[in-house]
């Protein structure tokens, strides 16, 4: 299992991309999170299977259509202790 978090900057509040994180990592079969940021930016945090993070992570990149992907930052975390299912914060 492994565990990453991550930051989207760009136009990626008010166009649910935390609910399109959400459905990619809950299709990946992956625990974890995603919330919006005072800055305008959206966390998240995947947990499980390391290809399906990756896979996972480069649709987060891409994200839905409405939304504009300026960067994107991630990095592995030590583990952790499981996290129960998949959170919008």
């Amino acid at each position: 299992m492994q565990t990453m978090r991550g930051r989207v900057t760009g136009k990626v509040q008010g166009v649910s991309f935390r609910f399109f994180v959400q459905q990619q990592a809950e299709s990946a079969h992956l625990n974890g999170y995603a919330r919006n940021m005072a800055d305008g930016s959206v966390e998240f945090l995947l947990q499980g299977d390391p290809a399906a993070i990756e896979h996972a992570l480069v649709a987060i990149a891409k994200g839905p259509s409405a939304a504009r992907v300026d960067s994107m930052q991630y990095e592995p975390l030590p583990d952790r202790t499981p996290v129960p299912g998949f959170s919008i914060l």
